[in-house]
Formats: C-alpha cells, structure tokens, sequence
C-alpha cells in the first residue's frame, strides 16, 4: 500500500500487476511473498487501521523533533498549530456507511498542523455530521502553545479549557460578537492595525463560558483592503505578530490541498470505513516518512521533487542518498505554490 502512494496506483488490480511485473526486484522492497489482489482487499477489510496510526503518530512523533528548531516565518519561541478539515467527498452507493444525507456522502479529515515544519501533530477522521467544535476535545493542550483556529471553532467554553491550561487560542471574531471594550493599547496604523483592545464578552451566556477577558484586534490587510477582527487571549505579543500568524494558518490550506494531490486520499481501493481510514494513515505515513528524509539527509529538494524521484527509484540498487543527491534542482520547475517546505 505504501507502494501505491509512491507510485500514485489506481487500483488493487494495478498494484497486483506492477508488482507481479517486476518479481524478481521485489526483494529490494521487502514483499517476499507473492502479490494477490484478493490478499490486498482482505486486509484492506480485516486489518485494524488503528495499527496504521499509531504507526503514523510514531512517525510523527520523530519528524516533530528534526523539526523542533526550523526556523519560523515569525520570530517565536512558541509551538504554534493550525486546526482545520478537510472533506473527502465519497459515492454514497459504494460507501452507505459515510452518508450524511440522502444522496451525499463524505469524511471529514480533522488535522493539526504544527507550522514549524507542516508536520501534522493530530488527524482524527470522522463522518462528515461531526461538529468541528468537538475536535477540540480530542486535543492534548500544552503549555504555551499557540492554537490557530478559524471561525468555525467558535466554542467559549472550549477557549476557555485553553486558556487555563496556559494555552493561546487565535481565531477572527464572529460578525455578531457582543463585546464591552474595556480599554485600548496603542497601535500604528501604518501596518494595517486598526485598533487593539482589551475587551469582555458581554452576552451574558457567553459570559459565563468565558469569563476572563480577551483581547480584540481589527486588522485591514494592506494589499487586498480586506478587513479582519481577531480575538485572543494573548495579551504580550504585538497586535502586528498576531495577525500575521492568523495569515500563517494558510499553511494547513496547502498541507490539504498537497495531499489531495499528490497522494492518494480521494480515490480508495476499499470500501469499508476500514479500509478508508488504512488508506488515509498510510497516506499521511508517507507524507510524514519523505519529510524525516528531507531532513535526516539535509536536502534542499522540496516534498514533491523527492516523491517523484522515488515514485521511479523504487526497483533500483541506488542508495536512496545518491539518487536523492545526484538530482540537479536547477533544472527543476516545481510549483512553488505547493511547496511546504
């Protein structure tokens, strides 16, 4: 399976067959038995995919250490996430376990992101009727630690969790947020800042979910014109460091649409939930596994240059450093957009 990342298979059946092709190299990759399309989709519906995570959370675990000390597009000492999800549409016909409405269905791949590095720290995957809002309780909060979240995760009660595990929560302000403005900090408007405030929760409901106060930022982006109002309950960092971190959590946007498209997550070769979440770990084991490498070797290759050269290295006797490191970057084109690292 991890060979169908790679290589980007379409199907069981093509994976029996490139494999089947080339026998006599298999020993390279470790498959010492023979390939069987119907021993694939007997796992695939028979093997636990929770092995497969903590196969991922492993990996994880050893990538967010290489990592801990890249640098960070904002000068911070602290370990700053980014919580998003990320749809997987489904055929309701082949995957009835998943629909959400008649004619619908879909997953949700609940995901967070720490920046420094793209490494993603959490998934959690679930039915597209889970609220976002929840997934907060999955999370493991530590200490000083900046949490990016966007407007949907709106939840006082769960902000307040955060805060009192000496947490930092960062998210925009909803349109109807009832506030009391209790004094204001000085700003340069220069940089796009409108106004900083120290502010309390005046809905008297809210209130009693959240009742510290908050810190209340209006920010117009200087080259879009557009207007955006956070809220956070860190009150040290400057009014500019926070809205550009807010502007950081587009990093998660990229993480997303990377693995969307260069990895094999929207088309399954199962179709029991099952197989689909061994799929996704499997995936996201890959993604984390060509990011170990990047660093343990030093390379200057993006993911995505790194994918390609193993997708046709796979069967070959080269040092993975060699044919890592005989690549000429100069002559490369990569999409720069799509570069997480």
């Amino acid at each position: 399976m991890a060979f169908a990342q790679l290589t980007y298979r379409e199907s069981l059946r093509d994976i029996e067959a490139c494999l089947r092709s080339a026998k006599q190299k298999l020993y390279h990759l470790g498959i010492k038995s023979k390939i069987s399309r119907s021993t694939l989709a007997n796992a695939n519906e028979r093997r636990d995919w929770r092995i497969y995570r903590d196969l991922g959370y492993s990996l994880i675990q050893r990538a967010n250490k290489l990592y801990s000390g890249k640098d960070f597009a904002i000068s911070l000492k602290n370990v700053v996430y980014a919580l998003d999800a990320t749809s997987i549409e489904l055929c309701v016909s082949l995957f009835p376990w998943a629909a959400y409405c008649k004619k619908q269905a879909a997953i949700q791949m609940h995901t967070l992101l720490n920046l420094r590095g793209n490494i993603p720290s959490v998934i959690v995957i679930t039915d597209k009727k889970f609220s976002e809002r929840k997934i907060l309780d999955e999370l493991i909060i530590e200490s000083g630690a900046i949490y990016i979240l966007d407007r949907g995760y709106t939840d006082y009660a769960r902000f307040y969790s955060i805060h009192q595990n000496q947490a930092y929560f960062l998210t925009r302000a909803r349109i109807n947020f009832s506030f009391k403005r209790l004094y204001s900090l000085k700003v340069d408007k220069t940089t796009g800042i409108q106004c900083d405030q120290i502010v309390c929760i005046k809905h008297y409901n809210c209130k009693k979910l959240f009742p510290d106060k908050l810190r209340r930022i209006k920010y117009t982006d200087l080259e879009t014109g557009k207007h955006l109002v956070f809220l956070t309950n860190n009150m040290n960092l400057p009014a500019k460091t926070i809205a550009d971190l807010y502007r950081s959590r587009w990093q998660i946007e990229l993480f997303f649409k990377w693995i969307k498209q260069h990895l094999r997550i929207k088309a399954f070769y199962g179709r029991t939930e099952n197989a689909v979440k061994t799929q996704i770990w499997i995936a996201t084991s890959i993604y984390v596994l060509i990011a170990i490498v990047k660093k343990e070797l030093k390379l200057e290759l993006n993911l995505y240059t790194i994918l390609q050269i193993l997708s046709v290295s796979l069967f070959e006797k080269v040092p993975i450093l060699q044919a890592l490191s005989d690549f000429d970057c100069q002559r490369t084109s990569p999409d720069s957009q799509m570069s997480l690292f």
